[in-house]
Parts: C-alpha cells; sequence; structure tokens
C-alpha cells in the first residue's frame, strides 16, 4: 500500500458551531463508536470483511473471498485516493503488460459485495481495534511502506538516493514528487543486484523515445533528458550464484538499445562446470550470465556494442562500507567498497570481507537493499528485525479475526504471482475459519457504515472506486494528447479536487 502524505481533506467549518466539524468529534463520535458494534447493514448477516491495503496482495485477497464465498461483504481501505499501490507506483513504466494486472482488481472492485474506501490512513485516521470492532475478520495487506537503510557514513549526502524514492519519482507516488534528483554525473552506482536495480538502471539508460511512450511522469522525462549518465554500475555482495533480479529483466538489459554491458570475466570462470546441479530457473540464468561474460558476440550484436555510447555492468563480491563525500563535504563523490569473499554455497552463501578495500568515484547512488514493512498499531505483533507480522498461513498470531498477507506477511520478495499464491492462501484460512466456526459471525457488525460514520466526524472524506474512475479517466485523456497510456496526476489534493467537483 502506498504511504500516505501528511494532509487531510477536511469538511466545510459548521455554520452554526463556527468550527471544522473535526472539532465536533466529542458531541458525536462516542456515539459512532458504540455503534461499531452493531448491526446497521442490512446485509449483517454476511460477513463483513475488511483488508487494509489496495496493492496486489489486497486485491487478489478480496478476489479470493468474494469468489469462494457468495455471501461475504468485502471492504477495501487504502490511504492514497488511488488503488493498485504498487502495480501502480512499484512496477517500471517500460512494463506495461505487468500492470494490466489492474483490469483484474478492476472486476473485483466493482462487485456489489466489494467497496474501495481511499484516502483512509488505517492507524491514524481510524484504528485496527475500530475496525475490529466493525468487522467479523481484519486482514492486514498493507505492505512494506519503508525502505531500509545501508548503515553506513556518508548515506545522507547530496546525490545519495534510495531506490524506493527514485521509483516513486518517476512512478508518479505523491510523497515523492519533489525528488529531484541530480542526475549530472557520468557514473551511477546502484547498490543491489534485483529486479528494482535493473529498472533503474534501465531507466537512466534507456533511449528517451521509449521512454515517451509509458507512463512515466513528465517531470521524470524532463529531468532523464538532461541526464548525463552514460554508465552504470550494479554491486552486489556476492557473487553470480546469489544474484536476485530474473531471466527476464536481464534480457532486457541485455537488449537495451544504444547500451552495452561491460562485465568482469574472471567473476564467471568455472560456473560453466555447475550449471548442470543448480535449479532449473538459476540454471538458465547463470547460463546467460557466462554466455554474456565469456562468449564472443556475433558480427551484428558486436557492432551494435561498439557504436552504443552507454553501458551498464555487474560488479560482484563488493560491500559498501562508506559514500566519499565532495570536497565541501557536502555531495557524494563515489563510493567506498570492502572486497568480500564466500562462505558456504548457493542462496545460503555468506560474504564476508577481506579486509581489501575499493573505491568507485561517482556522483549519484542509490541504494537498492529492499523494502521493509513498518507496524501499523501498538495491538497488532511486529517483528520488527523481519518486518513482518507474525502469523502462521496468515492468521496473526493472539489475534483471533485478525489476518495478513503479502509482504507484511512473508517480506519484501517475490513478484506479483508470489503475492497472489500468497494471498490466495491467506484467503483460504479465513474462509477455513468461517466454515469450521473458529470465526464467529453470527453477531452482526456494521461494517463500512460505522466506519464511514467515524471518518464523517473526523473530517476524513473517503474515496469510493467511482471517485478514483473519475481521475482515472481524466488521466487517461491527458495521456492520449501526448501518445502515452496516462499522465498521472501528482497532488493529492489535485485528486480530491477532481472527485469532489
Amino acid at each position: 500500500m502506498a504511504p500516505r502524505c501528511s494532509w487531510m481533506w477536511r469538511l466545510p467549518r459548521c455554520p452554526l458551531l463556527g468550527r471544522n466539524l473535526l472539532t465536533t468529534r466529542s458531541l458525536g463520535e462516542t456515539a459512532a463508536q458504540r455503534r461499531l458494534g452493531r448491526g446497521l447493514s442490512s446485509r449483517s448477516q454476511a460477513p463483513q470483511i475488511c483488508i487494509v491495503g489496495s496493492g496486489p496482495a489486497g486485491f487478489y485477497t478480496a478476489q479470493n473471498l468474494l469468489k469462494h464465498h457468495t455471501q461475504a461483504i468485502v471492504d477495501i481501505y487504502e490511504k492514497l485516493p488511488v488503488p493498485f499501490g504498487l502495480v501502480r507506483f512499484g512496477v517500471a513504466p517500460d512494463h506495461p503488460e505487468v500492470k494490466n494486472v489492474i483490469n483484474t482488481f478492476t472486476q473485483t472492485a466493482l462487485s456489489e459485495r466489494c467497496n474501495f474506501l481511499g484516502n483512509v490512513s488505517v492507524g491514524r485516521d481510524v484504528t485496527v481495534e475500530e475496525l475490529q470492532k466493525a468487522y467479523h475478520a481484519v486482514v492486514l495487506s498493507y505492505g512494506a511502506e519503508d525502505k531500509r537503510e545501508l548503515g553506513i557514513p556518508g548515506e545522507q549526502l547530496q546525490g545519495v538516493y534510495s531506490a524506493r524514492d527514485f521509483v516513486g519519482w518517476y512512478n508518479g507516488l505523491p510523497d515523492n514528487r519533489h525528488l529531484s534528483p541530480d542526475l549530472s554525473s557520468e557514473t551511477a552506482v546502484i547498490l543491489g543486484q534485483g529486479n528494482v536495480a535493473l529498472d533503474i538502471a534501465r531507466m537512466l539508460l534507456s533511449p528517451l523515445e521509449l521512454l515517451k511512450k509509458t507512463d512515466v511522469t513528465q517531470p521524470a522525462l524532463e529531468a532523464l533528458s538532461h541526464s548525463r549518465v552514460k554508465r552504470v554500475l550494479l554491486i552486489g555482495r556476492r557473487g553470480p550464484l546469489q544474484v536476485a533480479f530474473t531471466i527476464k529483466e536481464l534480457r532486457e538489459m541485455i537488449n537495451l538499445p544504444e547500451t552495452r554491458p561491460v562485465n568482469d570475466p574472471t567473476d564467471f570462470q568455472g560456473l560453466g562446470d555447475i550449471l548442470k546441479d543448480l535449479p532449473r530457473p538459476r540454471k538458465r540464468l547463470t547460463e546467460l550470465l557466462v554466455k554474456l561474460a565469456l562468449e564472443t558476440p556475433g558480427e551484428k550484436e558486436a557492432t551494435r556494442r561498439v557504436q552504443s555510447n552507454r553501458e551498464w555492468g555487474l560488479r560482484f563480491f563488493r560491500s559498501p562500507v562508506a559514500v566519499v563525500p565532495s570536497e565541501d563535504g557536502k555531495r557524494a563523490a563515489g563510493v567506498q567498497l570492502s572486497v568480500t569473499r564466500l562462505e558456504g554455497s548457493g542462496e545460503n552463501a555468506i560474504a564476508v570481507p577481506t579486509g581489501e578495500i575499493e573505491d568507485i568515484s561517482c556522483g549519484l547512488l542509490f541504494s537498492s537493499i529492499g523494502y521493509k514493512s513498518v507496524p501499523i498499531s501498538p495491538g497488532v505483533p511486529f517483528l520488527p528485525k523481519k518486518g513482518v507480522i507474525p502469523n502462521s498461513m496468515g492468521r496473526v498470531q493472539g489475534a483471533p479475526g485478525l489476518y495478513c498477507s503479502g509482504w507484511v506477511k512473508r517480506g519484501p520478495t517475490g513478484v506479483i504471482a508470489t503475492t497472489m499464491a500468497d494471498s490466495f492462501d491467506t484467503a483460504e484460512a479465513l474462509l477455513q475459519d468461517i466454515k469450521s466456526g473458529a470465526l464467529n459471525f453470527s453477531d452482526p457488525r456494521a461494517g463500512a457504515s460505522a466506519i464511514r460514520e467515524l471518518l464523517l466526524l473526523r473530517g476524513i472524506q473517503a474515496v469510493s472506486f467511482s471517485d478514483w474512475e473519475k481521475i482515472n479517466a481524466v488521466e487517461t485523456a491527458q495521456g492520449l494528447e501526448v501518445g502515452k497510456p496516462r499522465e498521472k496526476i501528482l497532488d493529492t489534493e489535485e485528486m480530491l479536487q477532481l472527485v469532489s467537483r
């Protein structure tokens, strides 16, 4: 689920009391809170379920619940006025086929038994405990909202960016719209070797003509048109057998127009001898890496590489120690790396320092070492080191009626298909609890009607899915004018003004 901006859409001032309706909370909120546990819905005997988060985990959980329980009512709460989470704000602009899953999510949202309530921050505008009183079951699917820190000196220098913020910037996440990254350095270093790292490398090196046909934001296009980045290095603390990106992403980098790969052949020596013992996905990926580094390209490909004026490369067995500051101490001028070696093998291999240090000069540095979830409420158990809610098959430990799915359940790993399977498992656990009687829904619950009343008293206007469709129509129309799938609205205030007309 995407991060919430600091604003709240307030109701008009009350002409009778001469103050905002928000200040009238004490006059009516207690009664509203008392009604949380009462049956105010005409369909009160149906299971009332709410999902916190409208990303892939939230929508896939809702889809499975609606499909396999014909009376269930499912309400989806989202911090932003717009749905779809990382599908909208995380998937690379040049991967429109991945975003097609939005069509499936839209069908789920249009079900008469599903409600979308955007612009509602659970944990601030309404508490988890209040949701638990209003619903028979609450599913936490709010994803990984924060970024992992490098924890090294110089991390806060100008020119150092988290991958999460940079991706949010070019994808139109409102919180990141003012990022304004400095792209004046010819060399960019990305710390990390996952799919997000390759996405960033592709964005930095792609010909502008390709990006103009995507839904990348206009400010990002403008900045990239003046970018001086010609060389991107992706740094990993372990070796080729431990890279986290997929073969699809690697192929895209290899075939990126006007760009050539430059790798150290010694990093790949001997890998061909162990290919037969690798699991099939890892085997195919490693075969391609070995071919890229060790085999002589054909004449056509060799000519293309020679004529390319941009390059990228993978650097292995390196771990960041510090960001090297410029002479004035304000900007990044490079990164200091510890040379590592591996102890163990395969996915469980551990990188340990050798004592050797190496420096790379660069004025642009990205930390792409992963996202992390944050606790949503003191009453919800949370494991801060792992960044997950402790659970068994999606059932939150020690909290009957509370469930979780997606990254907050298993950690920030996997692709959308992984999240789909994970979310289906959580939905199945919830459905089993209904069937077995472990989740009792004979006691009527008010559901969204009670929560909407609380939000009204607190000056929060929930955004419906039909409101989102208004935003969507404007974005696609603006995109059509410039030959793009959409031109995203970047300001949440503008979104809210649009739906209030």
